[in-house]
């Protein structure tokens, strides 16, 4: 079900990743996505899943949410794998017509799979464990070198920060449609292909209605409270760095170095 979808949620805790420096934990994942790319053999595989998997228990957060976040792109995932498996090089252990299957492709399969688990395991981490105020002023904090050249940080950062927060909002509106367009008669379960798309029709219009009449109703909020952003703007929180911030840099730096000096020692194997 639609309701089932976690990601862009935000569930309250005091738990070490929570208490972090929003900064700290934007610059990490950037960080952490890049090197979960320079992987290239099991090793630097392994250490760069444990470092999800030990990141992710600091959390605080139920595993079961985590799964949730995965049903979104459990299709991708295994199509991505798919292709990778019989893409790779070298001498076919099995081979029918034009598909062939090799150790290359397999492992190729393994690690793009992996790759993909991490990335949207630990990107979920952040929408779980920090508030989309405290995401604002991250990313308007990180990105404030641009006010030199005249860039709308304020107004990109603002978006971003609507963007996840009504990512759930509008999973709950989607799900609403659908059940009242079932209890209406529509049939969105059977048929071909066409006609599953054509069942959908009536949930996007309506849909997207809704979107662009909470969108004028936020704007209006806003502009009805004088809301301006940007220079001048006073923060009831001020971000700080802490020494939980210093041990979770210092992790991720160990395990970066980790990860270079298997790549370095340790032949790949893709």
């Amino acid at each position: 079900m639609v309701r089932d979808v976690a990601f862009g949620q935000y569930f309250p805790g005091n738990s070490l990743i929570h208490r972090l420096d929003p900064r700290a934990k934007i610059i990490m994942l950037v960080a952490f996505l890049v090197i979960i790319f320079c992987t290239f053999n099991y090793f630097s595989l392994l250490l760069v899943t444990l470092f999800t998997v030990f990141y992710l228990a600091f959390s605080g957060i139920s595993p079961k949410f985590y799964f949730k976040s995965l049903k979104v792109i459990f299709v991708i995932v295994i199509i991505t794998s798919v292709l990778n498996l019989f893409y790779g090089t070298g001498e076919p252990l099995w081979q029918w017509g034009i598909f062939k299957l090799t150790v290359n492709g397999i492992n190729r399969a393994v690690f793009v799979t992996v790759r993909i688990i991490c990335l949207i395991l630990s990107s979920s981490c952040l929408t779980f464990t920090t508030s989309p105020t405290d995401l604002t002023d991250a990313i308007e904090r990180l990105m404030k070198p641009l006010n030199k050249i005249h860039f709308p940080v304020h107004e990109i950062a603002m978006m971003m920060s609507l963007a996840l927060r009504f990512v759930p909002t509008l999973l709950e509106e989607t799900d609403k449609i659908m059940q009242a367009q079932k209890a209406r008669g529509a049939d969105m379960e059977s048929g071909n292909i066409l006609k599953r798309v054509k069942s959908l029709i009536p949930i996007l219009i309506p849909l997207f209605v809704s979107a662009f009449r909470r969108a004028y109703e936020i704007a209006t909020a806003m502009e009805c409270r004088c809301y301006r952003g940007g220079s001048g703007r006073t923060r009831m929180k001020v971000l700080h760095m802490s020494k939980c911030d210093i041990f979770s840099f210092t992790a991720l730096g160990i395990m970066i170095c980790g990860v270079v000096l298997c790549n370095i020692f340790i032949p790949a194997v893709i």
